[in-house]
């Protein structure tokens, strides 16, 4: 349950319940009607409507939970997360390689990102905020209600949602620094695949190569957009495909048996608070093989 609650200050006075939720917790006119009609504002313990003017001294309180059954489709599985930073509002995980965000609707998937998730906060409700291929690994955030989710989904694609990849390549791309900017759309006949489309999304990313080695290089990739498959066909596109890269590129699973790619670092502004959320997640150990292997 995830109840915001603020007492009325002389600086608010004359202020409408309406007025001060949108003021204090940019809660929109869509959210607001749903907490209208399910009692969820009271002033004092007691339902108002949003035309209500509280004094000062009083206390405004809104319950901005979900609701039960609201993702009837998610089953939660008992699966451990590799948590990097939680609150009241935020699930910051690392996310192993191998598992998919959610249940695929042709497979079988036992264990899933949203199942875990789920689990955890013992919920049938999942918010990502960030999305992960089932072959990436690294930092990924979840709202832990559809407020905050809202709220985060606002700021993606902003300097107040900074990421940035570490991945592995085939061949050194040069420069050695650069922007990518391909508009992406799905590849014709296949359910899966995407390709560079001038007709597609704008999709836009900075690369930096860190290293360079026996034809490989390691990369910083900062995305500034979120398509679907988007660095891995940024860099197929321009010639240097992930290492391991079955779709892109080529597989070979005696170097790394999934793409070469892992989120490492996340910046975010909390939505509510404003303070700064900065979290790393350290390679893993297939990478870090790689790299040892590759002298890279």
């Amino acid at each position: 349950m995830r109840i915001l609650t603020h007492t009325v200050t002389e600086a608010d006075s004359g202020q409408t319940v309406r007025q001060l939720l949108g003021r204090l917790w940019h809660i929109s006119g869509g959210f607001l009607s749903r907490l209208k009609f399910r009692g969820a504002i009271t002033v004092n313990g007691a339902p108002v409507t949003v035309r209500f003017v509280p004094r000062p001294g009083d206390l405004l309180a809104a319950d901005v939970s979900d609701l039960p059954g609201e993702n009837p489709h998610i089953q939660p599985v008992d699966y451990p997360l590799d948590i990097l930073y939680e609150d009241e509002d935020l699930l910051l995980i690392n996310k192993p390689a191998g598992i998919a965000m959610h249940p695929a609707a042709l497979t079988e998937e036992p264990v899933t990102v949203a199942g875990a998730v789920a689990h955890y906060l013992r919920t049938d409700c999942f918010h990502a905020v960030n999305r992960l291929d089932r072959g990436t690994t690294g930092v990924m955030a979840a709202a832990k209600t559809g407020y905050i989710h809202a709220l985060c989904m606002a700021q993606l694609h902003t300097d107040a949602f900074q990421r940035d990849y570490r991945a592995v390549c085939e061949g050194v791309p040069v420069p050695g620094e650069g922007d990518i900017d391909l508009p992406l759309g799905r590849a014709e006949g296949s359910l899966l695949k995407r390709c560079p489309d001038p007709q597609g999304l704008p999709a836009h990313t900075h690369y930096e190569v860190l290293a360079a080695a026996n034809g490989r290089a390691l990369l910083r990739l900062t995305p500034t957009t979120g398509r679907t498959h988007q660095l891995r066909v940024h860099l197929a596109a321009i010639g240097h495909p992930l290492t391991g890269d079955w779709l892109y590129g080529t597989e070979d699973r005696a170097l790394i048996a999934r793409p070469a790619l892992h989120s490492y670092h996340l910046v975010m502004r909390h939505p509510l608070t404003g303070s700064s959320i900065d979290v790393t997640a350290p390679l893993p150990e297939d990478m870090q093989r790689l790299l040892k292997e590759e002298r890279l």
